[in-house]
């Protein structure tokens, strides 16, 4: 009797069997291919969402600050590595705004031997930022600004002489501003020689 009921069985077994396989084999592929996230998203959704999130976003409309600009240029490096040195280059990003004279590569080897490479040692660090920052003014000035016989207080709390001469605007008699660049946070004035402070 047993026998005769399975014997009977096994042709509509064979009917359900082969259509559940098949769709077992058809979900098994789309799970393989797609994965939920416990937040509803895809596995899919979830990589791209990580490519472009916020660290992913590159901004290169903006106007770049001015260390930024110094960090651009091949003309500074002797400057950006002197105001990393420093520890200025985040008050430096700041919102100022600031008036940047920026002496270029040329201009520090001006200088004699050995003092560019004195004053990025350790522990000349605080006479490293005294010399950088007498090279910064607050507020923006631009070239046009710039008066004969004008003085300008400089972070540092000295101040340095402007001229003119020859449709030339020169800084304390040895620096002649050859380029300005706005910036975001102010302005840089290029300059083809390193500011000497006179002693305070």
């Amino acid at each position: 009797m047993l026998y005769t009921i399975i014997n009977t069985s096994i042709p509509f077994m064979k009917k359900i069997t082969v259509p559940l396989m098949f769709a077992f084999c058809v979900l098994l592929a789309a799970c393989g291919s797609e994965t939920t996230t416990s937040e509803g998203t895809t596995s899919t959704e979830a990589t791209q969402e990580t490519a472009t999130g916020q660290s992913g976003v590159q901004d290169d409309a903006s106007q770049k600050n001015v260390v930024q600009i110094a960090i651009g240029s091949k003309d500074h490096t002797t400057l950006v590595a002197a105001v990393k040195a420093a520890e200025l280059v985040d008050v430096l990003s700041n919102t100022g705004p600031f008036t940047v004279f920026a002496p270029t590569n040329a201009a520090f080897g001006l200088l004699p031997s050995g003092t560019v490479d004195g004053l990025l040692k350790p522990e000349k660090k605080e006479d490293l930022a005294d010399i950088l920052q007498y090279h910064v003014s607050v507020g923006v000035y631009k070239e046009e600004q710039l008066q004969d016989g004008q003085s300008l207080g400089q972070v540092n709390g000295s101040n340095i002489t402007i001229s003119k001469k020859d449709g030339k605007t020169i800084i304390n008699g040895n620096a002649t501003i050859i380029a300005s660049i706005p910036a975001s946070n102010g302005i840089i004035h290029v300059i083809d020689g390193v500011l000497i402070q006179t002693k305070k």
